[in-house]
């Protein structure tokens, strides 16, 4: 009896309040450290089959973690694919398209919820580090959708003025951006080695300042490479004999290392669920200064398989099984969702298009796609592509897409120039068996192009297509930032 006749706290016994510390330790969710790369290949990496440079960190992430072999983004362009990702939306639902242009007056719409506002409503501390590209900084920012602090730049790093790769030549200046402020007015090509091991040890920080934290915690590490034009810092310059390339991917492979170490030196690991994942594939027409699509077809700017199949491995000790590999087809819409169940966040009260994969990710027994289909686009609005939810079936929708046709690329960053190809006719590709889509199966499968054309068409009517002139009746517009007066 003496020995229940505990302590109390107030009015409460210490036994019901262990008790209750002890169940809600239980529901809290993962700390989540999510690191997005900007135009990674599929084959850089040496655990994906790639030759390029050594990535010790990333080997000892996937042994550690579950590698992903048929993960996709939504469309395989910059600000389009991290709207998809952080709103679990097709980035045509929330008005963004493509890559927006440093002096485009649209952004993410503050309507929309990201998984920082999410999570942020559901009880975590959030930070971000790195890319935003998703409006400009007059108006929208990382800190307007969730994020509690933000370093970065709002742009890609090729859109400084006078870059000669680009048309525009009256872009605004390239700022260096902390929380809403520019702490640096003009972030130019002398500086960006810099921004790698910046945005590292950004993310450092913010996991040493929640060392024994009640609270759990989202760190969203969007770095700029291995995004034309290249950079690093002076100690990994020329470091893996192999080009700048193999260089920068050297340096991110670093900072995932260090990520690893600050998480282990916090007591963070066991606790953390940790991705690496890319924006969308390799810049292929920059040759030498872009990755590699290994065994997949063309890439980044096109919605055949090697410019939406990115690499992913994730990381969860104890939650995910380690050493493994899934081959289960998965896109970055479903992130979202699945990051919110975790966390027993709720999810926006508007529809999103991604669904709680949990089950697939974690490798559970007998687990299956949720989706009935995935729909790609590119463009101004193209709906060029359709996968089934399990995977095995795409069909290529006509439409005209860019490729080198058998050219070389360019090198020493200057890109070769691309040429149109267009698709006459719905092409069928079985990606269980052929995932370099080279075998058009479409005649020998009339009944699965059609069921995938009836597919196809419920996604018109919700999110439209440009190239039959069709408006969805399920699209929110991107914000706008209102024009000078005059």
């Amino acid at each position: 009896m003496k020995d229940r006749i505990l302590a109390t706290i107030g009015h409460l016994p210490l036994v019901l309040i262990l008790s209750l510390s002890a169940s809600q330790a239980e529901a809290r969710g993962p700390n989540v450290v999510l690191i997005f790369v900007d135009d990674q290949g599929y084959g850089d990496l040496g655990c994906y089959g790639g030759k390029g440079a050594p990535t010790p960190n990333l080997d000892k992430l996937a042994a550690q973690g579950r590698r992903f072999t048929n993960f996709h983004v939504p469309q395989p362009v910059c600000s389009a694919s991290r709207a998809g990702l952080l709103t679990g939306c097709y980035p045509s639902r929330v008005g963004i398209q493509g890559a927006l242009r440093a002096d485009s007056r649209v952004g993410l719409a503050e309507s929309e919820v990201t998984i920082a506002e999410m999570l942020r409503a559901g009880g975590y501390d959030t930070g971000m580090a790195g890319k935003w590209h998703l409006g400009r900084p007059t108006r929208f920012l990382p800190t307007h959708q969730g994020f509690d602090e933000y370093l970065g730049l709002p742009y890609s790093n090729d859109m400084w003025p006078g870059n000669p790769q680009l048309k525009q030549k009256d872009y605004p200046r390239l700022p260096l951006i902390e929380g809403d402020a520019v702490i640096d007015p003009e972030v130019t090509p002398e500086d960006q080695p810099t921004l790698t091991s910046r945005y590292t040890e950004r993310a450092v920080a913010f996991l040493d300042r929640h060392k024994g934290s009640d609270r759990p915690f989202f760190f969203y590490l969007a770095h700029s490479m291995p995004h034309v034009p290249l950079h690093t810092s002076p100690a990994f310059h020329g470091k893996s004999g192999l080009g700048p390339y193999a260089d920068v991917q050297m340096e991110l492979d670093w900072s995932v290392g260090q990520v690893m170490v600050a998480l282990e030196r916090n007591g963070q690991a066991d606790d953390t669920l940790l991705i690496y994942t890319s924006d969308n594939g390799p810049w292929l027409n920059y040759g030498d200064h872009g990755g590699s699509s290994g065994p997949l077809r063309e890439g980044k700017g096109t919605c055949w398989e090697g410019g939406i199949r990115i690499p992913f491995i994730a990381r969860w000790p104890g939650k995910l099984p380690a050493g493994t590999v899934s081959d289960d087809f998965l896109v970055t819409i479903d992130l979202a969702p699945t990051l919110a169940g975790l966390a027993g966040a709720r999810l926006p009260e508007h529809p999103i298009d991604g669904l709680d994969v949990w089950p697939l990710l974690s490798g559970q027994p007998g687990a299956t796609n949720p989706h009935d289909a995935y729909v790609f686009y590119y463009g101004k609005n193209e709906l060029q592509a359709i996968t089934s939810g399990d995977g095995r079936w795409k069909l290529q929708l006509p439409h005209t897409y860019q490729t080198l046709a058998g050219r070389p690329p360019g090198r020493d960053g200057k890109p070769a120039r691309y040429e149109p190809k267009a698709i006459a006719a719905p092409e069928l590709y079985d990606l269980k068996a052929d995932p370099g889509e080279t075998r058009d199966l479409a005649a020998a499968n009339p009944d699965v192009v059609r069921h995938l054309l009836d597919l196809a068409e419920r996604a018109r009517v919700d999110l439209g297509d440009s190239l039959m002139d069709r408006v969805g009746n399920g699209l929110r517009p991107a914000g706008e930032e209102p024009a000078p007066a005059r």
